[in-house]
Order: C-alpha cells, then sequence, then structure tokens
C-alpha cells in the first residue's frame, strides 16, 4: 500500500427508499486521499457529499463496493469492530457542535481524550486552538466560533488518522469561518493528521491540497491543487 492509498473508495453506490422512490444518491465513487492531505469534498445540495462522509465514518455503508483505510476494509468489519474502527482512526467536527452543556471547554475536550490510547496534550491543544483563557467556560458562555473551537478541539485530541469536517463552518459568519478555517489548516500542519472536508463553498477548495467536484452522485473533476493558498487568503 502506498501512500497515495491511505484511503480508498472503490466503486461506491448507495441508494435510499425501494421501488418508484428509490434515490441513487452515490453511482460509483472511485478515488484515493493520500495520508496527510487536506482533501475538499465540493458539491451542491444533494451532491451526495455528506452521504459518503458517512459511509467513510463508519456511520452508513455502501451498498456497492468499498472504504478501506490503512488497508482495512469497512464492510468487512461488524458492529465492535466498527466501533473501534470510529475510536482509532476518525475524529468529527458538524455544523453543529454537540457540546455537552454542563462540562467546561476543557472538559468537552476531555470527552475526545478518553476516546484514545494515545491522546494529545490537551493543554497544548487548549493553546493551539486559542481557548486556554476559556478552559473553564461553559458552553453557553462561548461565542459560535468558539464552541466550533472546542468541537475540533474534541476530535483532534484524539489524534485521529483521519478528521471528517461535515460544513464545519456552515453555521458561522465569514469573519469566524476564516478563523476556523485557518484553525484546521493549522491542525493539518501541526499534527499531519488526514482531514476530509465537505463543502458547498467554492472559495475553501483553493486552500486544499485535493479537490473532489461531486453532482449528482458521481465525481466530475478530481485534481491535486498545484498552486494552493493560505486560508488566510481566501475570499468569497
Amino acid at each position: 500500500m502506498s501512500l497515495e492509498e491511505f484511503l480508498v473508495v472503490s466503486n461506491v453506490h448507495k441508494a435510499f427508499g425501494t421501488g418508484d422512490s428509490r434515490q441513487e444518491v452515490l453511482r460509483g465513487m472511485d478515488f484515493t486521499v493520500a495520508k496527510g492531505e487536506f482533501c475538499v469534498l465540493l458539491g451542491p445540495s444533494g451532491s451526495g457529499k455528506s452521504t459518503l462522509l458517512n459511509i467513510i465514518g463508519g456511520i452508513d455503508s455502501a451498498d456497492e463496493g468499498f472504504i478501506s483505510i490503512a488497508g482495512d476494509k469497512l464492510r468487512d468489519m461488524d458492529e465492535r469492530a466498527l466501533t473501534r474502527y470510529r475510536r482509532k482512526h476518525l475524529g468529527y467536527v458538524f455544523q453543529l457542535y454537540n457540546l455537552i452543556p454542563n462540562l467546561n471547554v476543557k472538559e468537552n475536550i476531555e470527552v475526545g481524550a478518553y476516546l484514545s490510547d494515545a491522546p494529545l496534550n490537551i493543554d497544548d491543544l487548549l493553546v493551539t486552538l486559542g481557548l486556554w483563557d476559556h478552559r473553564y467556560k461553559l458552553p453557553n458562555q462561548l461565542s459560535g466560533g468558539q464552541q466550533q473551537r472546542v468541537s475540533i478541539g474534541r476530535a483532534i485530541v484524539k489524534n485521529p488518522d483521519i478528521l471528517l469536517c461535515d460544513e464545519p463552518t456552515g453555521a458561522l459568519d465569514y469573519t469566524t469561518s476564516k478563523e476556523i478555517l485557518q484553525l484546521i489548516e493549522e491542525v493539518n500542519q501541526k499534527y499531519g493528521n488526514t482531514v476530509i472536508m465537505v463543502t458547498h463553498n467554492e472559495a475553501i477548495r483553493l486552500m486544499a491540497d485535493h479537490v473532489i467536484k461531486l453532482r449528482d452522485g458521481v465525481i466530475r473533476h478530481d485534481y491535486r491543487n498545484d498552486h494552493k493558498i493560505t486560508a488566510a487568503e481566501l475570499e468569497w
């Protein structure tokens, strides 16, 4: 297995419904992502990108084809093995922060650390996240951007192989969105985690190593970005 084949998506199909209401959402997805890449899955609503992310994350299963990470195929795993896979390999960042309201910032991040055999140093991570001065605050004392930083911290403290981000800036204003993108960029560079980010924002593709454009359940473009720019330089 080469580094280019760290994440393999092979002939993945997925449909929902039956009979006349059956809708084919993914129609033969094929691509690979290298270890440490920042990969953007780009497409409009209904293109299948979130469904694909859920299958990569082991939250949903493919009807045909397979996903493998570091040579392990998800379709060969039972529920217990899938749970171990999610704990070992994956961190999740969603548009909704899903923080535990009665735990402070540091405690919310510690929840992620408990799932790992080799978590990152929480104090160092709090500094990286810009949350050190807020570490004893509850979620309702934070702005939306700060809450998303906590969500990223909870996902990344596990030191996962892959950070899955589903529209992580979707609920944020322009300035805060750029701050969160800069943070994910820094996490990718500092810790070397592979990042798979779903977005409909065309501008974000410019900061990615690898861009996969989806439409109507198929890949329209799949390319590496030879001249990427930093998150700070993005405009939309």
